[in-house]
């Protein structure tokens, strides 16, 4: 057989692969949610979708869902947009550490946010007694409302907004802004004249992506609205869940759809904006603009440094003290400071090991499969014509779009009897968890692997072909290693995702298959905050970590690959 025949059915056997893949990972779960929400459709008012469509409280939580959402978007784009146009257009100094900080938010589990910050408030505040401002007991905890979740929606989402918009600045030409200077135009025409709406596309981008991912958050919601008996759509769906029972499944998957309609109608809508908003730039990019802040450059440094202080120093610093008191409501000092907390969770608690075993597990397990996975989708995809390619790609992005309770349900119903042929069990095991991953940040992995392809010199693979090497030969001798860190950052997002996620596995796990992320939501919800703050920290060490290590590897990745390097 010719080298070329040869080469033209191994390409076959990828372009199969990478459908199967696909079909199973990213389009047969959502396939399955659509046909248990529209079953029985026939039965009119009878119908789950109907009974859903018309109950009182489904209603209650799209307004709640909305208003919370909504209200995150704007805190997003204000703190977004400040710290992008004032990093990326300015001459302020120390811009990586204040990237790096302004990002940690963002992979913080949402849980721990919200745990942070109830132990900064309230007056059974740790913090505030030891420093003496604890409001007197009985005083209400302010962050159980609308506005305390909508404000926390707004800093978690807030670098989404920051990622966006620093993008298009650094699109930005630089001869665009040199010759309005030369015209003789203020700084003030600059901004308001050329970058703002020339960036609008960016802030655009930034808003879409901070209301779907606040639509979707289920941690925030659930640690400050439950309590209140405030609902939205993925702690309704959560509730419902804790129900269970008869046409429960059916109800959840309409409620669902409902709420994945909602996400995907926002991503449409955004996607039309950015079209309209959009300009073609021609001119250098990727570098910085420096404007010059001259007296005003310790004045904005310190407004900075003083918001991270805010949104990301007190809170953290609240949940270590709250780990270091025997119980909640009690100052800390010499006389109350212990460890115990750290001895109860790593010592005692076997829940702790476990979670952390399965947590540990199921992240790097799908950062390894997803790895192996990637380079081969990504080769094949950069092969493929501009339309196929374009339907591939929003196939591997639906379930990474739609909210991560919507992803578990339909995981739930596409899994809840054993897998035909093979008679396995999934449901109530590892593995659904495992399989909910897998789907969910197959596209995680896949773009910086895609990014690093895109950079390649093709004649080097050509001349290899010219020598007789068949694709796998090609991918494994020269494409591999030139793509290698991006691949292995691509790994390392998954893991430093899926590690503490929440969104999906609050509905997938069972009795002795909680994550970190479930756990620290039990122990909190059933009054241990003490220990939710102890393991709460030790999550928060593990996430800056892996930021850091992402960090010292940026410099061998393509542009773009971690999200808080320039």
């Amino acid at each position: 057989m010719s080298p070329g025949l040869t080469d033209s059915s191994q390409h076959r056997w990828l372009l199969t692969l990478l459908m199967l893949v696909i079909v199973a990972l990213s389009l047969a779960p959502s396939l399955r949610l659509l046909m248990e929400a529209l079953s029985d459709l026939a039965q009119g008012s009878e119908s789950p979708l109907w009974r859903v469509l018309q109950a009182e409280s489904t209603w209650r939580a799209l307004a709640r869902s909305l208003y919370t959402s909504g209200l995150g978007m704007l805190i997003a784009l204000a703190l977004g947009s400040l710290f992008a146009f004032v990093i990326t257009l300015t001459d302020i100094r120390g811009k990586a550490w204040l990237v790096f900080c302004f990002m940690l938010p963002m992979m913080i589990p949402p849980q721990v946010t919200a745990l942070s910050w109830l132990q900064l408030f309230g007056p059974a505040s740790p913090l505030l007694k030891s420093i003496g401002m604890a409001p007197p007991l009985g005083s209400p905890q302010p962050l159980y409302s609308a506005e305390g979740i909508a404000l926390l929606l707004g800093i978690q989402s807030a670098p989404l907004v920051f990622l966006a918009l620093r993008t298009s600045l650094l699109s930005l030409p630089r001869e665009l802004v040199e010759a309005a200077r030369i015209s003789g135009a203020r700084q003030a025409q600059v901004w308001g004249q050329i970058i703002l709406p020339v960036t609008r596309s960016g802030l655009i981008a930034g808003g879409g992506m901070a209301f779907i991912s606040s639509l979707g958050n289920f941690g925030i919601p659930a640690m400050l609205g439950i309590p209140a008996g405030y609902y939205v759509l993925p702690t309704l769906i959560y509730q419902r869940m804790a129900s269970f029972g008869t046409g429960v499944l059916a109800e959840m998957a309409s409620l669902s759809l409902l709420i994945g309609v909602l996400a995907l109608a926002g991503v449409a809508l955004q996607q039309a904006w950015m079209k309209r908003s959009r300009f073609g730039l021609v001119g250098h990019s990727g570098r910085a603009h420096d404007f010059s802040l001259g007296r005003w450059r310790g004045g904005v440094t310190a407004l900075l440094v003083a918001l991270l202080l805010a949104i990301l120093v007190a809170p953290l610093a609240a949940l270590v003290v709250s780990s270091l008191v025997p119980a909640m409501g009690v100052p800390l000092s010499w006389e109350t400071v212990t460890l115990s907390a750290y001895h109860e969770v790593i010592g005692r608690q076997g829940a702790t090991w476990r979670a952390a075993s399965n947590s540990l597990w199921l992240a790097g397990s799908a950062a390894v499969v997803l790895m192996l996975c990637s380079l081969p989708l990504a080769y094949r995809l950069q092969r493929l014509p501009q339309r196929w390619q374009s339907l591939a790609l929003s196939a591997i992005e639906l379930p990474y779009a739609l909210p991560g309770v919507v992803l578990a349900v339909a995981c739930i119903l596409l899994f809840v009897r054993p897998i035909p042929v093979v008679n396995v069990a999934l449901y109530g095991t590892l593995g659904l968890i495992f399989v909910a991953y897998l789907a969910r940040f197959l596209v995680v992995c896949l773009k910086p692997v895609a990014a690093g392809l895109a950079q390649l010199d093709p004649s080097l693979e050509e001349a290899a072909q010219l020598a007789g090497a068949g694709p796998w030969r090609r991918l494994g001798g020269i494409v591999l290693p030139l793509v290698a860190p991006a691949l292995f950052a691509g790994g390392l997002l998954v893991f430093l995702l899926a590690v503490n996620e929440l969104n999906v596995s609050a509905l997938l796990w069972s009795a002795g298959n909680e994550t970190l992320g479930v756990l620290i939501f039990n122990l909190d919800e059933g009054g241990e905050s003490v220990l939710a703050a102890a393991v709460s920290v030790l999550v928060v060490l593990m996430v800056a970590t892996l930021m850091l290590a992402l960090s010292l590897l940026a410099p061998r990745l393509p542009k773009g690959v971690v999200p808080w390097q320039g």
